[in-house]
């Protein structure tokens, strides 16, 4: 349910697309937007900065989309939104020498600082590349095929990074004791 509720605006953005047009997806994608963060507010009396920050952009980019009729603002917010998400871990883990993914998961995973480091440093690159791409699908195909990169394109690429990024930490996963070979040697 958490998932779906992580994938409703877009769900609802893509679905208002592909019935009406990229003006009502986008007033779709704020309103989504919106009634995710009250519930959130509602579930655990706080809203996850992550969704605030999604929510904001979308609303400045959304309302510029539709009060200019242009389909570039929006197109521009999925390059903001990856943009950000990438100086936010660089000003935390630089400035602040706080790493926000040691933050978010230090207590399931202890790993050494330099794997840290790398791992921020990873999903850096991971949001400038994905902001790019968009920028180069928006400006080099249509609208059509920006709006099927921007729901199944950079889902797929987060998905597939995700996947190689738990490959890679697999080695310094805990241990479960009732599963390890020496459990069932004796």
């Amino acid at each position: 349910m958490k998932t779906f509720l992580e994938y409703l605006p877009l769900i609802a953005f893509f679905a208002v697309y592909k019935t009406v047009d990229i003006y009502w997806a986008t007033a779709s994608l704020i309103a989504t937007s919106a009634l995710q963060i009250a519930y959130d507010y509602y579930l655990h009396k706080s809203v996850q900065k992550r969704h605030l920050i999604f929510f904001g952009i979308a609303l400045l980019m959304g309302t510029l989309t539709i009060a200019f009729q242009d389909d570039t603002f929006i197109k521009w917010k999925v390059t903001v939104v990856n943009f950000a998400f990438a100086l936010g871990i660089l000003i935390s883990s630089k400035v602040f020498n706080k790493n926000p993914l040691k933050a978010m998961l230090g207590n399931e995973l202890k790993l050494p600082s330099t794997l840290w480091d790398k791992l921020a440093y990873a999903w850096t690159g991971f949001f400038l590349f994905c902001g790019a791409l968009n920028l180069y699908i928006a400006y080099n195909f249509s609208q059509a095929f920006w709006v099927n990169f921007k729901v199944f394109g950079l889902t797929g690429l987060t998905l597939i990074f995700t996947v190689i990024t738990i490959a890679l930490l697999y080695p310094h996963l805990p241990k479960d004791p009732k599963n390890s070979d020496d459990e069932i040697k004796k």
